[in-house]
């Protein structure tokens, strides 16, 4: 290959890679577009807890996935919700009942029925011993959810009457799993963050 066949390769491969550099940013370009419409279509979003109430199931400080996408509250189902009747903050809570159940609870011993049933809840931090303001069995209105945290003696939830029974239509989503372990305590004292965490909370 003389010189002028060398230039010519050369400007050729030159302008050949100008164009694969522009196809690549617009191939980034697109991918984080659809990425947006997907996290948008599916109502996937990052949130942060704030406070011990979910203990030991989420700590205060972990950063956690949630979806709206097509849910329908169930219990036991791990949700974020937004009500205006406690204040801007988001509470994470766990779904004890939905609509048309009864919840009573049984604060001497500590358990929570749902229907008559004793509920089975190994995820629970202690015996549900704290009564709130519980006015004793009550079933749940249409299109409502009985909330509970999982640290029960330190939780502001359903028990109390600035919470209550909280409206379907106040989830922002369903918990998936912590993406961003904690690196405080119950107390928020400083820890080691354990990314054995990160993962389904179910």
């Amino acid at each position: 290959m003389d010189e002028k066949q060398e230039r010519e390769y050369s400007r050729k491969k030159e302008k050949s890679g100008g164009k694969m550099e522009l196809y690549d940013w617009i191939q980034c370009v697109v991918g984080a577009l659809v990425l947006g419409i997907l996290i948008f279509m599916f109502g996937i979003r990052v949130v942060n807890v704030k406070g011990s109430s979910m203990w030991p199931t989420l700590h205060t400080e972990d950063k956690i996935l949630t979806t709206n996408f097509f849910y329908n509250p169930k219990p036991g189902d791990v949700v974020v919700v937004q009500t205006d009747s406690y204040g801007p903050d988001p509470l994470v809570k766990r779904v004890i009942a939905v609509e048309g159940q009864t919840v009573d609870i049984d604060f001497e011993k500590g358990i929570v029925y749902v229907d008559g049933v004793a509920l089975d809840e190994p995820y629970i931090n202690e015996a549900t011993n704290v009564r709130d303001e519980f006015p004793g069995e009550v079933t749940v209105p249409e299109g409502c959810m009985f909330l509970m945290g999982d640290n029960r003696n330190r939780s502001t939830d359903s028990r109390h009457a600035s919470i209550g029974m909280v409206d379907e239509r106040c989830v922002i989503g369903k918990v998936l799993m912590v993406v961003v372990p904690s690196d405080r305590d119950e107390n928020k004292n400083l820890i080691p963050r354990d990314y054995s965490r990160i993962g389904s909370i179910y």
